[in-house]
């Protein structure tokens, strides 16, 4: 499929603004720029603020997300979510209106980790921290709301590396038990070789020069960049990971080595399915408020829950757009 109008527009007045270098700008210019793009915000029935432990005691705050309509609903199933933003970048707050509509579409109760990021907590700090998360809402399940049995691990861009990277801390430490992992679009290698980054690794709004940075920002060192907590893709057993849905944006440097991910799972007797999204870029989470062919990541989500953990269908789903506030302009020349 070609490229979004909307996005491609976008991406045509993106290319003429000048990106900036110093690493608090690049964090505010994220942090602007992408919630101009995220649309009107979503009604859900409740949001809270819990506080887990890191393992070194580094408090770590979780924001819990209940779907719209299920407020008086027990034993919930639930993700856990880790943002994306390059493992240095984003936050909790950024990342509000599509921890909402995540909720919403999946009928989930969500719950997302403000891990701590790079560089000044470098690897393997955030992927811990996300883990850690992990543990406290599996441990917490019955006061949460939520059924432990039915949990998910999720994440986008360097979030669904985080993910994935719990997923197997989990598998190797003994739990908690994961029911499904959700990867939108993730980071799985420390390498540049797919045939995605030749082809889509400039001009299409995730570009290898910034995949590159990102990695220089997380890694202490590139030998670091080997181990599957930070490359996932090099796990060298997949036995004992839990089943997976892998949703890669159709013009994305990171595409393969999703793609590539879910086919190392089948290829160890893990199910799992891969979806590429048409038409979408990186970062298309946020991208409501651009282009309604975003919707379709959380459609995707969404049916994957249900088949995953039995997530019903309910009046909140079928309502979610109602429950919309009205969308915010978006200007082309925002930036990225």
């Amino acid at each position: 499929m070609s490229l979004d109008p909307r996005i491609n527009a976008f991406l045509t007045r993106l290319s003429s603004a000048s990106a900036p270098l110093v690493l608090e700008d690049i964090r505010a210019a994220t942090e602007t720029g992408l919630r101009a793009l995220q649309g009107g915000t979503e009604a859900v029935d409740a949001v809270s603020d819990h506080e887990a432990r890191c393992q070194d005691g580094h408090p770590l705050r979780i924001r819990a997300y209940t779907p719209a309509g299920l407020a008086q609903h027990e034993a919930l199933p639930a993700i856990v979510f880790a943002h994306g933003g390059g493992w240095f970048q984003c936050s909790l707050d950024l990342y509000d209106n599509p921890c909402r509509a995540l909720a919403n579409a999946t009928q989930c109760k969500v719950f997302s980790v403000d891990y701590r990021l790079a560089p000044e907590n470098k690897f393997p700090v955030p992927a811990e921290d996300v883990y850690a998360g992990l543990q406290w809402v599996s441990a917490n399940a019955v006061r949460l709301g939520i059924d432990a049995s039915r949990l998910a691990i999720c994440g986008d861009s360097a979030g669904g590396n985080l993910a994935a990277a719990a997923a197997i801390m989990a598998r190797d430490r003994g739990g908690p038990s994961i029911a499904h992992q959700l990867l939108i679009y993730p980071v799985m290698d420390h390498a540049f070789s797919t045939q995605s980054y030749q082809t889509y690794g400039r001009n299409f709004f995730l570009t290898e020069e910034i995949m590159r940075y990102c990695w220089f920002t997380y890694l202490v060192n590139e030998a670091d960049g080997a181990s599957p907590y930070a490359s996932p893709l090099r796990v060298q057993t997949v036995k004992g990971l839990p089943p997976a849905t892998v949703l890669v944006s159709e013009y994305d440097p990171l595409r393969d080595e999703g793609e590539a991910y879910a086919q190392r799972l089948r290829d160890g007797g893990v199910a799992a399915q891969d979806h590429r999204l048409p038409g979408m870029v990186h970062a298309c989470i946020h991208m409501l408020g651009l282009t309604p062919a975003a919707r379709r990541l959380f459609d995707l989500a969404g049916q994957a829950m249900q088949a995953a953990l039995g997530a019903g269908d309910t009046p909140a789903a079928t309502g979610r757009r109602a429950a919309a506030l009205p969308a915010r302009c978006v200007p082309l020349s925002a930036p990225g």
